[in-house]
C-alpha cells in the first residue's frame, strides 16, 4: 500500500498549493490513502469547518493536526461531527474530536491514522507515550497498517517516539516544526520515521509567517503580530510504501514540489 502524507498546511498560498498538487502527487506515486496535516491552514493559526470541507473534497482521507487545532472557536463542533478529522489524542477526553480513525483506502483496506502531540516545549497534554501505547494495542486488533502523526517540538522527543513504536506501526511522521528533515529512514523493527515532513505554505518565510514581523519578535523583544507569507509556495510531503500484510514499512521517501509544477512541463 501506497500512503501520501503531506506536511502542515499553511494559510491560503499552502491551501491553493494543496488544490493544484495534490492529484499530480496521487498519480505520480499512485497513492492508495491521502493524509493531510491541517492545523494551520486558517491564516496560519487553525481551520475551520469550511475549509475542512474544501480540503476533504480534494481527495483526502484523513486530516490530522497539533495544538493550533483550538484556536477556531466555531471548530469544536466540527470536531465531533467528522470522524476523518483528528485533534492530538492525548488531550483530555472533555475536549471535543478525537484522537484516531480507522479510514479505508479506495479498495476497501483499513488504515489506522492517531495524531498526538509532544510535552517539550509544548502545550500541557497527557503523556503522548502511554496514551499512543494504548491506542496502538486496541486498534491492532483491527488494523497492522498504522500511521501516526507525532506533532512535537523537540527532535529528541520525536526520536524516542520513534523507537518507542518500533515494530509497532507502520510509520511515525514528526511534524510541527515546518521544516522538513533529511533524516527518513526505516528503523530496524521496520517502522518508517522521519522527524519532520515540513510545510506546505511560502518557502520564503519564517514557517510560513512573513520575515519582517517574526524576525522584529526575536530583534527587539516584543511581541510582533505574525501575518501568514504567500512567497514562493511549496508543498511538503512523505511518500509511504507499506506492506498491508504485515503492516512493516518497505520504503519511506521525503519530497517536495514548487510551482510550477513538475508534472505539467
Amino acid at each position: 500500500m501506497t500512503i501520501l502524507f503531506v506536511g502542515d498546511v499553511v494559510g491560503k498560498a499552502g491551501r491553493t498549493l494543496l488544490r493544484e498538487q495534490l492529484d499530480g502527487l496521487r498519480e505520480r506515486y499512485g497513492a492508495d490513502l491521502t493524509i493531510v496535516n491541517v492545523e494551520n491552514a486558517a491564516g496560519g493559526f487553525g481551520l475551520t469547518p469550511a475549509l475542512g470541507r474544501q480540503i476533504l473534497r480534494l481527495g483526502v482521507d484523513a486530516m490530522t493536526s497539533g495544538n493550533h487545532i483550538w484556536d477556531k472557536k466555531e471548530l469544536r463542533d466540527y470536531l465531533d461531527e467528522e470522524p476523518r478529522l483528528l485533534r492530538p489524542g492525548n488531550y483530555t477526553p472533555r475536549l471535543p474530536g478525537r484522537g484516531s480513525a480507522v479510514i479505508e483506502s479506495a479498495d476497501g483496506r483499513p488504515v489506522a491514522v492517531l495524531s498526538a502531540q509532544g510535552r517539550v516545549f509544548m502545550p500541557l497534554t497527557d503523556c503522548p507515550f502511554r496514551w499512543i501505547e494504548a491506542e496502538v494495542e486496541r486498534l491492532r486488533q483491527v488494523t497492522p497498517l498504522i500511521v501516526v502523526d507525532f506533532h512535537a517540538e523537540a527532535t529528541s522527543e520525536k526520536q524516542c517516539m520513534g523507537w518507542f513504536l518500533d515494530g509497532k506501526v507502520s510509520a511515525v511522521i514528526g511534524t510541527h516544526t515546518h521544516v522538513q528533515t533529511a533524516d527518513a529512514r526505516i528503523l530496524p523493527g521496520g517502522t518508517a520515521y522521519i522527524s519532520d515532513a515540513g510545510m506546505t505554505g511560502a518557502h520564503d518565510s519564517i514557517i510560513g509567517m512573513h520575515l519582517e514581523g517574526a524576525l522584529d519578535r526575536l530583534l527587539t523583544g516584543t511581541s510582533q503580530r505574525l501575518k501568514v507569507s504567500s512567497e514562493n509556495p511549496r508543498l511538503s510531503a512523505v511518500i509511504l510504501e507499506i506492506d498491508e500484510k504485515t503492516g512493516k514499512a518497505i520504503s519511506i521517501e521525503a519530497t517536495q514540489v514548487a510551482e510550477p509544477s513538475p508534472f505539467d512541463q
